[in-house]
């Protein structure tokens, strides 16, 4: 019998550690955010993208990874409307582009996370644009149940290179910007 205590004991702090060394936390996807900004030499263009699921994990109340798919085909601009909406929007989803058809998922996984200072990370994930991973890194701010971030990302490494002027000569005015820019809001 006091084996059989001893054994019931180990086996409840085995448990409870473990609940509280790795707790993973849905993503809300209607209630979080992905906005973007692509720049050119005439100007810029902003809008959203979805985020189709994910999780973030935690350690005790410390951010320990996550892991997030987005949902490409639900890429548009808001600040256009009508006919150049649909043409831009268009753009975006082609093979020029981030070729969505083919293309319907984007992901992001933490690969590294260390702390920065209260409640902020230094992140390095891997992200996947087009089946193509490149090694991004990036700060992200934990308040509550919000993580927010901003950072670029550089659309030639996945072999978006339309109007690139790294790629192409002579482009004037219609060169666009190898860097977009992220600003994401997840709740969980």
């Amino acid at each position: 019998m006091k084996n059989f205590k001893a054994i019931a004991l180990a086996l409840t702090v085995v448990f409870s550690t473990l609940s509280v060394t790795a707790q993973t936390k849905k993503v809300d996807v209607s209630k979080s955010t992905i906005n973007w900004v692509g720049k050119k030499v005439t100007g810029q263009h902003s809008g959203t993208v979805n985020v189709k699921e994910g999780t973030l994990i935690f350690r005790g109340d410390k951010l320990a990874g996550g892991n997030f798919t987005v949902d490409m085909p639900t890429l548009t601009s808001t600040d256009l409307s009508g006919e150049s909406l649909g043409k831009l929007n268009g753009h975006l989803k082609s093979e020029q582009f981030f070729g969505t058809e083919k293309f319907p998922n984007s992901t992001l996984v933490f690969k590294t996370v260390a702390v920065k200072g209260k409640n902020m990370y230094a992140i390095t994930a891997d992200l996947m644009i087009k089946d193509i991973t490149h090694l991004v890194a990036f700060d992200i701010t934990v308040n509550g149940n919000t993580a927010t971030t901003a950072f670029k990302v550089d659309r030639t490494k996945y072999d978006i290179k339309y109007g690139s002027g790294s790629f192409f000569d002579n482009l004037g005015d219609k060169a666009i910007s190898d860097d977009f820019e992220l600003a994401v809001a997840l709740k969980f």
